[in-house]
């Protein structure tokens, strides 16, 4: 069986929330010539890389860069700042959220988890509530998920850092970014986030294999006081390789001509225009999801994500036979269920790579493959939607 489907005329239709859509320009950049990782002119490709990590992450601080999903920049955060035996509180948004927590466990920490429905944000009271009850500041690190991707669900990271600064709490605070860095606005040293994990494959339109921390001073002084034994992932070794223009190890070059030109098109598009572009894209989504009469699995509206919706399925009806039906007709692929919405819910991805276009030939997918699923539903989903984007273009006039 081969991996590539037999011809079938149009583009594949990729709309799950990443690997998102990879633009033909960062394709092409990703086919230059490698070139000697050692030499002057990839000196000033690193350079380059690294001034554009601080402004899309918000940050004057160091940016580690590594060939690694977006797995490997969470170890590298618990490392290079944990002990073994160390106490890190999660919170549970979702499968992500979860994820983390175990990856956090096998590295021989003590995760204490606060519960949460998989339909709601962090709730940073219950955070301040845990924290002020750590009389005795055994709790070293707050692990929270920005954009939980298997729920649809944004949490308010300046929220939680008020939260922590109100209980008095010195526990670092760490956010995974890796389904919301260059879609919704982010901002690591303003919100006073002490490592943000992300990853290439997602808002930033490349393929899986880069990822990275942001980290501030009081993270890195962490590490340097202690943290665990680590080699690759250590931050010290990073930046003073950083600091001549390379790595410590064989770079991902290819990778990294294609993140140079990732961050050129995101700064020619204008940060904040691309942040506008996912909110009225997922206004729109959500609007096409209401008049199916379906409903969005984010429970509260102002922590709804602009980089998917999550729509959840009719009791008695499976959503992963429903999403075969799309593929196979259509060829369209929407995200599965994860963890626990397993078979319950579809995710309809609308970020990176993307435009008002790309969103009513998806939406039309879906309508079109509920009718054929035999889901109950209303028809007009893609009007509605159609509607909210002719609302925003009049009032961009």
């Amino acid at each position: 069986m081969t991996f590539r489907p037999p011809y079938r005329g149009g583009r594949h239709f990729l709309q799950i929330p990443g690997p998102s859509n990879i633009p033909d320009r960062i394709l092409r950049a990703m086919d230059y010539p490698t070139i000697d990782h050692r030499g002057p002119q990839f000196q000033v490709l690193a350079r380059k890389i690294l001034a554009d990590l601080g402004e899309l992450f918000g940050t004057a601080q160091p940016v580690m860069v590594y060939p690694a999903s977006g797995t490997g920049a969470w170890e590298a955060a618990l490392v290079n700042t944990m002990a073994p035996g160390d106490q890190v509180l999660m919170y549970e948004t979702g499968h992500f959220a979860a994820l983390w927590q175990n990856l956090a466990r096998k590295l021989g920490l003590d995760t204490e988890t606060l519960p949460g429905d998989w339909r709601h944000g962090v709730d940073a009271a219950a955070i301040e509530r845990r924290l002020r009850a750590d009389d005795g500041h055994r709790i070293k690190a707050v692990c929270i998920v920005h954009n939980e991707t298997s729920t649809g669900v944004l949490s308010d990271v300046p929220a939680v850092r008020a939260a922590m600064d109100r209980a008095g709490h010195p526990a670092l605070l760490m956010v995974d970014t890796v389904s919301s860095l260059g879609a919704v606005e982010y901002r690591h040293d303003d919100w006073g986030v002490d490592v943000t994990i992300s990853g290439s494959q997602k808002g930033m339109m490349l393929p899986a294999g880069l990822s990275f921390n942001a980290i501030s001073a009081k993270a890195l002084a962490a590490a340097e006081r202690g943290g665990m034994p680590r080699s690759y992932w250590n931050w010290q070794d990073i930046i003073q390789a950083n600091q001549k223009g390379s790595w410590p190890y064989t770079p991902a070059t290819n990778l990294l001509y294609g993140l140079s030109e990732a961050c050129d098109m995101l700064r020619e598009a204008g940060l904040a225009q691309v942040h506008a572009r996912h909110i009225r894209h997922g206004a729109a989504a959500r609007a096409a999801v209401a008049a199916w009469g379906l409903e969005n699995n984010c429970a509260d509206p102002a922590e709804y994500s602009p980089v998917l919706t999550t729509v959840r399925m009719p009791e008695g009806h499976d959503a992963d036979a429903f999403r075969a039906i799309v593929l196979d007709r259509f060829d369209m692929s929407l995200g599965q269920g994860l963890g626990k919405l397993s078979g319950k819910v579809f995710r309809i991805g609308h970020l990176g790579d993307f435009n008002d276009l790309s969103l009513m030939g998806t939406l039309a997918g879906v309508e079109m493959g509920l009718a054929l699923a035999d889901v109950p539903h209303r028809a007009g989903g893609v009007q509605a939607a159609m509607d909210v984007l002719r609302e925003h273009a009049a009032a961009a006039r």
